[in-house]
């Protein structure tokens, strides 16, 4: 639509007019000047041929140092021959995108760069930008450290694990030896055949849990920890058999309940170390002068199978021991017998196989643990 006696082109010249003459206003050297971005216009020759202040201020060098020289000489020696490698594409008019190499300051500071470099073949120029990613490059060879020494200390304590667990068998088993060698209908005495048979029911379990424990290990080593239907109740009554003489003289009352589920999926040896850590803690920590009382039941909360683990021990302050419950080596009670892996172990057993564990704990009105398994 035009207005009568108005030409389209009268409308549309001025705008045109304007919009050039705002164009010609903008100082795009005034942008060049104070980007912090380095930007250049290197020749095919290997010579910066404009930078921006940036340039220099990095690297420490004059615009007439930065001439003078070829680019390379101020590349790191580590970085030269693969930075020349892909300059030579750019001759070949491909475009380099977040390259990165080192240069060396003149104050001998080494900072990585991130170049995107575009040729020009019929001007023989190369326009690039670089970006300084050294704090960048920084955190990430932190990173890399700390998982290569995460790495090596896992190792370290899976291999002391292993060894513990393979050589304790030997002892073991030459006090089981010694048990089959002796002579019971020697001995009239009710009370120490009582506790020759524990002795030897407890040495035969360790020798089993050992066992376990190796198998375990190169189940892990090799694919994953092997994960069977269990019955909850079988896997705690071996526990609690290990345990008879510990349970015996503390006094500890058990209170049981696993009639929403009566089984779950989950590795063996994890289970029964589970329980074996809980409940020996419970003993440890409890309250003195009061008997433990244990409480371990199962259930359903939205479709997800859980183990309940009470006790009315010491407990301990959550706002102190924040995240580090679960940490190797973490203590909250001052006992000579406290490694401080117990809880470390049931953590990891847990979040091996896909599940979790929540904790709630007052001071001197006990523990709960929630599991929750994966199904």
């Amino acid at each position: 639509m035009s207005l009568p006696g108005v030409k389209l082109s009268e409308i549309t010249m001025p705008i045109d007019k304007s919009r050039l003459e705002v164009e010609n206003n903008f100082n795009l050297d005034l942008f060049f000047e104070l980007t912090p971005d380095l930007l250049c216009v290197a020749g095919f020759d290997g010579y910066f041929k404009k930078i921006n202040p940036a340039v220099s201020k990095l690297l420490g060098y004059t615009e007439e140092e930065l001439f003078s020289r070829p680019i390379n000489e101020f590349v790191h020696p580590e970085d030269q021959d693969i930075t020349q490698q892909n300059r030579e594409k750019l001759f070949e008019d491909f475009p380099l995108l977040n390259f990165e190499n080192r240069y060396i300051t003149k104050s001998g500071e080494i900072v990585w760069l991130a170049w995107t470099s575009m040729p020009v073949n019929n001007e023989k120029m190369v326009y690039a930008i670089a970006k300084n990613i050294t704090h960048k490059r920084k955190l990430e060879d932190d990173r890399n450290l700390l998982i290569a020494d995460l790495t090596k200390i896992n190792t370290d304590l899976k291999q002391l694990t292993f060894t513990a667990s393979h050589d304790l068998r030997t002892p073991v088993g030459n006090l089981l030896s010694v048990f089959d060698l002796l002579d019971t209908s020697k001995i009239e005495d009710g009370e120490t055949l009582e506790f020759i048979g524990i002795l030897k029911t407890a040495s035969e379990s360790l020798k089993d849990t050992l066992n376990k424990y190796v198998d375990s290990l190169i189940q892990k080593e090799t694919i994953q920890a092997h994960v069977e239907e269990l019955d909850l109740e079988e896997s705690l009554n071996v526990v609690r058999w290990s345990l008879s003489s510990l349970i015996k003289n503390s006094k500890a009352i058990f209170r049981i309940d696993f009639t929403q589920v009566k089984a779950i999926k989950f590795n063996k040896a994890y289970l029964e170390s589970i329980f074996l850590n809980l409940i020996t803690n419970s003993i440890k920590y409890a309250k003195p002068g009061v008997h433990p009382e244990i409480s371990i039941t199962s259930k359903r909360n939205n479709g997800v199978t859980q183990l309940v683990f009470r006790d009315n021990g010491q407990g301990f302050d959550m706002d102190k021991a924040q995240d580090k419950i679960f940490g190797f080596n973490q203590k909250f009670h001052d006992s000579l017998d406290s490694k401080g892996i117990g809880l470390y172990l049931v953590h990891s057993h847990i979040t091996s196989l896909n599940g979790k564990i929540s904790v709630k704990s007052k001071p001197n009105e006990g523990t709960e643990f929630t599991i929750s398994f994966k199904d």
